[in-house]
C-alpha cells in the first residue's frame, strides 16, 4: 500500500485554518536596485529575462563601442550586449568594475535582449502600481525612461524610481 506524501496528510481541512492562509500580495512584483549614484529603481518582474552576478572578465569589451556598453556576454549561448545603467540614464558615476562579481540584469522585449550592469541588486518586491505619482525633479536624460516614482522617506527627499523597459530597449541612445 502506498503513503500519502506529507504534503497530502492531515484532515483535509488544513486549507481552512486561518494560520495557513497566505495573504494574497498587493501590486505587482518588481525588481529593486541601485545604480553607483545609490539612486534606487525598480523594474517590472514580467519584462526580466534573468538576474545574474558575474565576474567581469566574462564581459568582452568591444574596441570603438559606445561609452555606455561595458561590452558584451554570453547569456546561454546568447551573445548580448551589457550597458552600465548609470551612465545609460545620465549619471556621471561609472560603475565600478574593479569588484569579484557584477549584477547584470537582463531585459527582453520580443526578441530584443539587453545587459544593465547596475551597482547592487535590492530583491524582489510586490509595489503596487496605484501610488505611483509623476516623476519629480529628475534629470532630462532620465526622464523619458521613467514610469513614474514611489516616494519611499518624505524628509530624506528618498524616491524609488519606476524604470519603462520597453522604452530602454528601443532608445535611441544604443547607436550613440
Amino acid at each position: 500500500m502506498m503513503s500519502k506524501p506529507d504534503f497530502l496528510g492531515g484532515s483535509g481541512q488544513d486549507h481552512f485554518r486561518p494560520e495557513l492562509q497566505v495573504e494574497s500580495p498587493e501590486g505587482e512584483l518588481h525588481l529593486r536596485f541601485f545604480i553607483p549614484s545609490h539612486q534606487e529603481f525598480a523594474l517590472l518582474a514580467t519584462g526580466i529575462r534573468e538576474v545574474i552576478e558575474l565576474s567581469p572578465d566574462k564581459i568582452t569589451p568591444i574596441p570603438n563601442a559606445s561609452p555606455l556598453l561595458l561590452g558584451t556576454l554570453n547569456l546561454r549561448g546568447r551573445v548580448i550586449w551589457v550597458a552600465d545603467l548609470g551612465q545609460f540614464l545620465g549619471g556621471t558615476t561609472a560603475l565600478n568594475t574593479d569588484r569579484a562579481e557584477i549584477p547584470v540584469i537582463a531585459i527582453e522585449e520580443q526578441d530584443t535582449i539587453v545587459g544593465l550592469a547596475v551597482e547592487e541588486i535590492g530583491g524582489m518586491h510586490w509595489l503596487d502600481v496605484q501610488h505611483l505619482m509623476a516623476p519629480t525633479n529628475v534629470p532630462d536624460t532620465m526622464a523619458p525612461f521613467l514610469r513614474g516614482e514611489w516616494l519611499l522617506d518624505a524628509h530624506k527627499k528618498q524616491f524609488l524610481r519606476l524604470l519603462d523597459q520597453t522604452a530602454i530597449l528601443r532608445s535611441a541612445r544604443w547607436a550613440g
